[in-house]
């Protein structure tokens, strides 16, 4: 029973083959917030990013986040930017035109958005003081893992975090017994519980982050069933201020 649990699954979901119509997809992104905030994304970025921030007392930091979806976290540390009276300037990259959308429809205007791929990012080096993705490299082969922290950490001139799902049979079961309960959208119902079988343990991620050469390494458990692997960005003084115009292509 346990031995799925052992290596990374690489099958494929419906939101990595396009197997889901426009409505499904809309329906995906509504209930996906919904279950971002009852598990604790937010609660996460709270713990390593905004932390981090607070701990450097900047009083303006900028952030990339990578595979976005409609811009959730990013709106949540504008509005922790607000609450502390920090200039924020926040740019969600995603590769999907209505992702997108939904994060210039949904966000303020310290949120921009620009269509483009996580493999070969669209920004200079130390563009931004922190990167970020959150339940994104899971999609992808370790391979294809390691060129993404990579192009995470150039872009970055703080750290970067990535957080994800962490392979436990205890998150697998919960959700397709407990979980399933509570989730009406057929993408969410039937990609969760393919999301734990490939996402990853923390001796994998560390060993990710060791082959894409990234600095001070280390991997933390979160409520529930997270990892987050956090990095020291590689530019140092190559950073620049962001000077970003928006991809509204449709």
């Amino acid at each position: 029973m346990f031995e799925k649990f052992k290596h990374r699954s690489y099958e494929l979901e419906h939101l990595d083959t396009g197997n889901y119509t426009p409505e499904e997809y809309e329906g995906c992104i509504v209930e996906l917030q919904k279950v971002n905030r009852w598990l604790g994304d937010a609660n996460t970025l709270r713990e390593t990013l905004l932390r981090d921030v607070d701990a450097e007392r900047l009083e303006s930091f900028s952030v990339l986040d990578v595979g976005a979806g409609s811009g959730e976290l990013l709106r949540v540390a504008s509005r922790w930017a607000h609450e502390t009276r920090r200039t924020f300037l926040g740019v969600g990259l995603e590769l999907n035109a209505r992702s997108a959308e939904a994060i210039l429809e949904q966000s303020p205007s310290d949120i921009d958005a620009v269509r483009g791929d996580a493999l070969n990012l669209p920004f200079a080096d130390g563009q931004f003081d922190y990167a970020i993705c959150s339940l994104f490299t899971h999609h992808f082969v370790d391979e294809s893992v390691v060129e993404i922290f990579r192009e995470m950490s150039r872009v970055a001139k703080r750290k970067i975090f990535i957080i994800d799902l962490h392979r436990h049979p205890a998150a697998y079961f919960l959700y397709t017994t407990v979980g399933k309960l509570f989730l009406h959208e057929r993408l969410l119902r039937e990609d969760g519980a393919l999301s734990i079988l490939r996402s990853f343990k923390i001796d994998e991620l560390v060993k990710l982050g060791q082959r894409a050469a990234l600095k001070n390494v280390s991997v933390s458990r979160h409520f529930p069933f997270r990892l987050v692997l956090a990095a020291s960005g590689q530019s140092g003084s190559a950073y620049a201020a962001p000077s970003i115009k928006t991809d509204r292509a449709a």
